[in-house]
């Protein structure tokens, strides 16, 4: 719903979050007209500022202080006061320039680590990116190999290139080089059954009727290898995260509180699931949207005083993963936006291209 506030009120309320997201102090009415281009005298602003308290848009952290935004505050200058578009050219220049030469050319959890590494530089924030949950994936391809005379592995390729193994030892009466000159039609049998099903359907998918006689006796060995890759996606699809930039966050202000650098440790080193929990629970997103908590609308209590921004990288237009920032509500939130959009699109191209 739009606030319903004055042109006057839109842009003091945007000056004093401007002038505290620079400055992480209270701000006064002689301030704002020092530094910002209002025609107004500081006693104007005093009584418009005032009003904004008195509507909960900011407030004074104590008596004879200037004031600072509220949560409330910081969600109308999100919502209505600023154009993140305006960063958008410059943060994807960044992504491009920094590590555009390895698209391609190295391993999607190489991509995911330096997509994170810039995300955080970008907004001084910590970075948290999730790698692709494998559950929502469908099969590429499905490979057997000989690794030695009483080992197979097997290997399984997803639509986002991601890909799986496990090494299964062969079953006492299987004959090694009976199997190894098979193993083009065993692996053309699996992949005719298996493309483009999904990771839980890998197992469940095989029609072992379809299986020629003579080939049967594999049966076992292929039900194994397909059931120890459905518990690796398993083990994937609760969340391997790409987490960078905490000393980025201790060098704000906000942090220098000891409680709340544990609080924010604990998180991203002991309570994954809960900060997983905060990634899931967001809205359907389209592409380039972003999902935007400030403050008391993050549900994980001791990181309050902080925002979190995520939005989607996609493949074939589904979203396999998520990119996100963590930082402290004073968060330059125009450059924080358009970097997090700047990601997701990057890792979207990334993942078409590999």
């Amino acid at each position: 719903m739009k606030n319903q506030l004055t042109h006057r009120e839109q842009k003091v309320l945007w000056a004093t979050i401007d002038h505290y997201i620079h400055t992480a102090e209270p701000v006064g009415s002689k301030a704002l007209v020092a530094e910002y281009d209002f025609d107004i005298s500081p006693a104007t602003i005093r009584n418009v500022m005032n009003m904004l308290d008195r509507s909960g848009l900011l407030f004074q952290p104590h008596t004879s202080a200037g004031r600072i935004p509220s949560d409330s505050g910081y969600r109308i200058y999100v919502d209505e006061l600023i154009d993140p578009a305006s960063e958008l050219s410059y943060s994807t220049s960044q992504f491009m320039a920094s590590k555009g030469d390895r698209l391609g050319k190295s391993s999607l959890d190489g991509i995911l680590r330096d997509v994170a590494q810039i995300l955080a530089t970008l907004s001084g924030c910590i970075a948290v990116i999730t790698a692709p949950n494998m559950q929502t994936m469908r099969i590429r391809h499905l490979q057997l190999v000989m690794v030695d005379e009483r080992k197979v592995m097997a290997i399984a390729v997803s639509d986002t290139y991601h890909t799986a193994s496990v090494t299964m030892d062969l079953p006492s009466e299987t004959k090694p080089e009976l199997l190894e000159g098979e193993l083009n039609i065993l692996n053309n049998f699996l992949n005719e059954h298996l493309r483009d099903k999904s990771w839980s359907e890998l197992n469940s998918a095989l029609h072992w009727d379809d299986l020629d006689r003579q080939f049967l006796q594999y049966a076992v060995l292929l039900q194994q290898s397909l059931q120890q890759l459905m518990r690796l996606c398993d083990r994937t699809a609760l969340g391997q995260m790409f987490i960078s930039g905490l000393t980025e966050l201790l060098r704000q202000p906000e942090f220098s509180n000891l409680q709340q650098v544990q609080n924010i440790v604990q998180l991203l080193e002991a309570d994954r699931a809960s900060l997983m929990a905060l990634i899931v629970d967001q809205p359907s997103q389209g592409a380039n949207s972003v999902s935007i908590r400030i403050g008391s609308e993050i549900s994980i209590e001791p990181i309050q005083n902080c925002t979190f921004i995520s939005s989607t990288y996609r493949c074939d237009d589904k979203p396999v993963g998520t990119v996100g920032v963590l930082g402290p509500t004073r968060l330059g939130y125009t450059r924080a936006i358009a970097s997090v959009q700047a990601a997701a699109s990057h890792l979207t191209e990334a993942i078409s291209k590999w």
